[in-house]
């Protein structure tokens, strides 16, 4: 009886954009694709993962299997500026400045081990033209949801229906109800980008969208069954495959070891009563006014919720603010606290992450998007999947949330005995089976990871 030969070795080399919410969910897949099956074929997978040198520092000592290599390539902008403060600098710069120092590493890292498949963040488009001239799939990775690509993608019809450009005070309740894939949403609830005069970020982001229709796949960290119509209606409009492998967190992390600082949080955590613990995370990358956080303090005091907060800044002011029923850390392990079972509410920006990772803790919401994707999430959360409450912005130029509002806000969504917090309850529990399923053996998220780890191994 002959042997088999051993498969032939596979090497894929991953870049995202140089931002968190956008590494995490890449590393995550990269993660599963090599770690989750165990078999003779992924042995010969290796992952060339390329970030710049910024946040090789940020992420460069965290745990991943040993199949999976950093490679460097220099910052885009210089130390002084940041994405935060200058972020058409910043995307305009990953766009136009870093395919030169890729190409370089690229070559450096194909003497060790030839490149077989490219795994880009849509943002950087040049990624798919790099891979079509040296023939090399490319599949681009969205690190959103599928509805707020859909919207992107199909922005021409915005202009075509006259609702673009748009003073969004004035039009904000108007329906959207034309883009394949989503029933209706309004445009208060489409991406910031679209509401902003300057439109010379939403200019970069498209002109990014536009090349993935040239890319050989197009990947989604979301999960089939909460986006199930966008999902079917971008398969009919790509040649190509298009997959979903949400939630792409990192529940596979979760048996790890805690740390000193974790044990703290996480003890304080042990002593309280189930569900009894509102989590404040307003996220990494932009936040709220100074003048908003006090609000959020007063807020958190008035209303009795014992709280864990994360939050950067002056903290012993919010602490003397908020008073002693909770807690405030600079940083912690999001989803550990959101899988605890002594929280009972999770307030948050909205970001994608963020958002999986509640929906996979089952955990109900308070949202108060910022930028972004993050008002389409919220539509998600509150209209569509019925898991959470809006904090609505006040009027005027601060257009502040009062410290009264957000008392009652917490107060509804923590009320153990209350018909809202019920109902969002129940919600939120079966959208968790939901999540648990996608990622299960036979589910949408683990049938579509092994198929793509197929067309990797296979190309």
């Amino acid at each position: 009886m002959s042997i088999s030969p051993p498969p032939k070795p596979r090497h894929v080399v991953a870049i995202p954009y140089p931002g968190r919410g956008h590494i995490n969910p890449l590393m995550n897949l990269c993660k599963q694709l090599i770690s989750n099956y165990s078999t003779t074929r992924t042995q010969n997978l290796v992952i060339t993962f390329v970030i710049t040198e910024e946040w090789l520092g940020f992420i460069g000592s965290e745990a991943k299997p040993t199949n999976i290599q950093f490679a460097t390539i220099p910052n885009v902008l210089p130390s002084e500026l940041s994405r935060a403060s200058n972020m058409v600098g910043f995307l305009r710069a990953t766009q136009t400045k870093m395919a030169e120092p890729f190409g370089k590493v690229f070559e450096e890292v194909e003497k060790k081990m030839k490149v077989d498949f490219i795994i880009a963040d849509s943002f950087m488009n040049w990624v798919i033209e790099f891979g079509a001239r040296r023939n090399i799939m490319v599949a681009s990775f969205w690190p959103m949801s599928a509805m707020v690509f859909t919207i992107f993608h199909h922005s021409h019809l915005l202009v075509q229906n006259g609702q673009y450009p748009l003073e969004l005070s004035e039009r904000g309740e108007e329906l959207v109800d034309y883009i394949p894939g989503i029933p209706s949403i309004r445009l208060a609830d489409i991406p910031t980008l679209f509401h902003i005069p300057d439109n010379s970020l939403l200019k970069l982001a498209l002109n990014a969208i536009s090349y993935v229709e040239m890319a050989n796949f197009l990947l989604f960290p979301s999960i089939y069954e909460l986006e199930s119509s966008v999902i079917d209606a971008l398969r009919q409009e790509f040649s190509f495959p298009v997959y979903t492998f949400g939630p792409l967190i990192p529940y596979f992390d979760m048996g790890k070891h805690n740390s000193k600082e974790d044990n703290e949080y996480l003890q304080w955590l042990d002593n309280q009563s189930p569900n009894s613990v509102l989590y404040v995370s307003l996220g990494s990358f932009l936040s709220v006014s100074e003048a908003q956080m006090d609000e959020i303090a007063l807020g958190l005091q008035d209303s009795g919720v014992k709280y864990l907060w994360v939050a950067r800044g002056d903290t012993p002011k919010l602490r003397e603010k908020c008073g002693d029923t909770g807690i405030i850390v600079t940083w912690c392990e999001q989803l550990k606290v959101l899988c605890h079972g002594a929280i009972g509410g999770f307030w948050t920006h909205c970001g994608f992450s963020s958002t999986m990772e509640s929906v996979f803790a089952g955990v109900p919401m308070l949202t108060l998007p910022i930028l972004m994707d993050q008002t389409t999430n919220k539509k998600n959360v509150v209209q569509d999947w019925n898991i959470g409450l809006e904090v609505k912005r006040g009027e005027g130029v601060e257009k502040l949330v009062s410290c009264k509002d957000i008392s009652q806000l917490i107060k509804t969504l923590m009320d153990s005995e209350g018909k809202e917090r019920k109902k969002m309850l129940k919600r939120a529990k079966e959208l968790q089976q939901v999540s648990q399923e996608a990622i299960s053996e036979q589910g949408s998220s683990c049938n579509n990871l092994n198929a793509f780890l197929g067309d990797i191994l296979d190309s």
